[in-house]
């Protein structure tokens, strides 16, 4: 299998989930690992699995406006113009028969806190043709920038070993 992961990640709590999912899933095929600013410049393989994630923003997937905002609490250098977003609505339709999957980071507590990047991407990835091979999932992180709740690495490679044998389907957009 030859799969690619692309994320945008502020302050590297979905970078740290992107590389655990890549890790296990390298287990069976190639995997490449791909910042959303940089997967434009990627062509586009017949890829076996793309798996795409982000972090939650405002209740859903990044802006312009929230990454200004997230640029401000570090010293990290965020790709401001270009997020999960914006990459999808800019992608062309797939084949039929393409497979993905979502995932997203968001703070964990308090646990009611609504929003996921997961579901959004997830939306997203249907429109364009893609066959789920999983539900949307979400890694928790302990505050706004992190860090990842424990357990989390090991439960993002556990999801990863479970889309390796997916196959599409209408996975609900819930949990």
């Amino acid at each position: 299998m030859y799969a690619r992961v692309v994320y945008e990640s502020m302050f590297g709590n979905t970078a740290a989930i992107a590389h655990a999912i890549a890790s296990a899933l390298s287990a069976f095929g190639t995997v490449e690992v791909v910042e959303v600013s940089a997967a434009a410049a990627f062509p586009a393989p017949a890829v076996g699995l793309l798996v795409v994630g982000g972090p939650t923003h405002a209740f859903g997937l990044s802006r312009v406006r929230t990454r200004r905002d997230a640029a401000t609490r570090t010293d990290a250098d965020i790709a401001i113009e270009t997020g999960i977003r914006e990459w999808l609505d800019a992608a062309l339709p797939v084949p039929a028969g393409s497979r993905a999957a979502a995932f997203g980071t968001k703070v964990g507590t308090p646990s009611w806190l609504p929003g996921s990047a997961a579901r959004g991407t997830a939306k997203r990835l249907r429109r364009l043709g893609y066959g789920l091979v999983a539900a949307p999932e979400d890694f928790l992180v302990e505050g706004m920038t992190g860090p990842l709740a424990p357990g989390e690495i090991d439960r993002a490679k556990i999801w990863a070993e479970r889309l390796a044998h997916g196959s599409p389907t209408s996975a609900p957009l819930s949990h």
